[in-house]
């Protein structure tokens, strides 16, 4: 019996729940970010994993936080490649982790 796989955020917000929710898609689903948030923070209140890596399938979450290291490029559902710690969510965006099973 194959059971769903619960997936635990990296990121757990603390503070600052007031601002306005922003909809968007993370491989396939809906989820929810708050106005002003990078992509960054967005998928990893979301999701354990930002991506996978490419050669080696380990999962990435982003490494220097100021768009300098590569390690946190993220696809759209379109191929679009977004560079999450400097980009900001906006509604309707759909984004994909490249998680297996997503």
């Amino acid at each position: 019996m194959n059971l769903p796989t619960v997936i635990q955020p990296l990121l757990h917000r603390v503070a600052e729940t007031g601002r306005a929710a922003v909809p968007f898609t993370l491989d396939g689903r809906p989820a929810s970010a708050l106005a002003g948030d990078t992509v960054l923070t967005a998928v990893l209140t979301q999701a354990a994993q930002l991506r996978r890596n490419e050669f080696s399938d380990e999962p990435r979450a982003g490494f220097c936080m100021m768009g300098a290291c590569q390690d946190c490029w993220i696809a759209t559902e379109q191929g679009e490649r977004l560079r999450a710690c400097s980009t900001f969510i906006a509604p309707g965006m759909a984004l994909v982790t490249g998680r297996s099973g997503a």
